[in-house]
């Protein structure tokens, strides 16, 4: 049975949709005062109305370091901090502009690393990252996306020695039907999804709400941090 997160404040970012909105959902049902982030303010407004207890909003850009410097000496601490914010383009190194590329890293592994070194926490709160399983096996259509995964993981578990107690994660999904695919047309995004699905032991892809579960894990199990729990219906294995 997943712990009570009860008067504890719970801050999101990337939590308009997708992974963030689904674990956001989840922390207003254990009881947190949540917090969702994202930059756009008619995507949050859209957000906070599918939630009970409304939560607030804000916009941050993990990009901006100057205003999230200023966000974070405004606020008070917080119990739990999500970084789920990233917009990555993939594609084979060759093919993939620089631009392209630079602004990936930028988004994904800066934007996560600029949240943590400007962020206060409560005593033995927590910070969580989401990677991606691509860290551990790589593609050879997703080069990049791999490196900046598994650098995210390896930023987790320096910054679990460098922030104790302050306990720091990852989360590693597998392909998760969220609005990342949106660009797809329909028929593309469900031969993607059938596709993968035929080739993971689980035989299925991932929904927003699993990978909510073990971020609400790590949040409320005090022994865990320096961890990258994988979520990926297998697909390391497989």
């Amino acid at each position: 049975m997943m712990k009570s997160l009860n008067g504890q404040r719970v801050l999101i970012i990337g939590g308009s949709s997708g992974i963030g909105l689904a674990t956001a959902e989840a922390a207003v049902k254990a009881g947190a005062s949540v917090t969702i982030a994202s930059r756009n303010q008619d995507k949050l407004d859209a957000a906070a109305a599918k939630l009970d207890n409304a939560p607030q909003t804000v916009i941050l850009d993990t990009g901006d370091n100057n205003f999230l410097e200023s966000y974070f000496q405004r606020e008070q601490p917080w119990d739990h901090i999500l970084i789920s914010a990233a917009q990555t383009k993939s594609g084979p190194i060759g093919s993939l502009s620089l631009a392209d590329a630079e602004a990936s890293v930028a988004s994904k592994f800066w934007g996560a690393y600029r949240v943590a070194r400007v962020a206060r926490f409560c005593d033995r709160g927590s910070l969580t990252f989401i990677s991606g399983f691509l860290s551990e096996r790589p593609s050879a259509t997703s080069v990049l996306q791999g490196a900046i995964n598994a650098a995210l993981e390896s930023l987790a578990r320096g910054l679990a020695l460098e922030f104790a107690p302050i306990r720091v994660n990852s989360v590693s999904p597998g392909l998760i039907e969220s609005p990342l695919w949106d660009d797809l047309s329909p028929e593309k995004r469900k031969t993607l999804f059938e596709t993968t699905a035929s080739k993971l032991p689980v035989r299925k892809i991932g929904r927003p709400e699993d990978i909510a579960n073990a971020v609400l894990f790590l949040m409320t199990t005090s022994f865990a941090t320096g961890s990258t729990v994988r979520v990926d219906g297998g697909g390391v294995i497989a």
